[in-house]
């Protein structure tokens, strides 16, 4: 089959005019590749989620800064709820050598979690919510927006301030590997 510089392709490239779309989703809406403060035309998560005013803007800082709070204390909610749920299997005594020769026994304990129990089970809701925020979070960054980035950053830090210092952190004092 012989090529004729008069055809015309028969796809259609995104790079062609708004004007030239035809339906296929562009609205006239450019997506913005650096850093901009602007609240005209920003499109949040969903199509037909649109922000116009400056009202708008400020309700959806307000949103995103509480949903990257949330996020934040959905992780240590998660944490506390793993350490709460944790079930004792075992102690294993192991023999390490002492000053002057002795001998010393330490003990370590195993903790596990059953996998077909209902704390596994909230535990796989919550991770699942948590990776669908973190994914809408990221997803919101991306749209390069100043004030929508100030957000999400403000809002995990807020969060993370909040939440984050009732973290239990617990120290092996026999743990030699430090």
């Amino acid at each position: 089959m012989a090529y004729n510089s008069t055809t015309v392709p028969s796809h259609h490239h995104p790079t062609t005019s708004a004007s030239h779309s035809h339906g296929e989703g562009m609205h006239n809406m450019m997506m913005h590749m650096t850093f901009y403060f602007g609240f005209k035309n920003v499109e949040l998560l969903f199509s037909g989620l649109v922000i116009n005013t400056a009202g708008e803007m400020a309700g959806a800082f307000v949103a995103v800064f509480l949903l990257a709070m949330f996020y934040e204390g959905l992780k240590i909610a998660r944490e506390s709820l793993l350490r709460k749920s944790q079930v004792s299997i075992r102690y294993n005594s192991m023999p390490v050598p002492g000053p002057n020769g002795t001998i010393l026994m330490e003990t370590h304990k195993t903790v596990g979690q059953q996998m077909l129990s209902f704390p596994h089970l909230l535990q796989t809701v919550l991770h699942i919510i948590q990776v669908v925020i973190s994914y809408f979070l990221m997803l919101i960054f991306m749209t390069y927006n100043g004030y929508l980035c100030i957000a999400v950053a403000a809002g995990a830090g807020t969060g993370y301030f909040l939440f984050s210092w009732k973290k239990a952190v617990v120290v092996d004092i026999t743990e030699h590997c430090h």
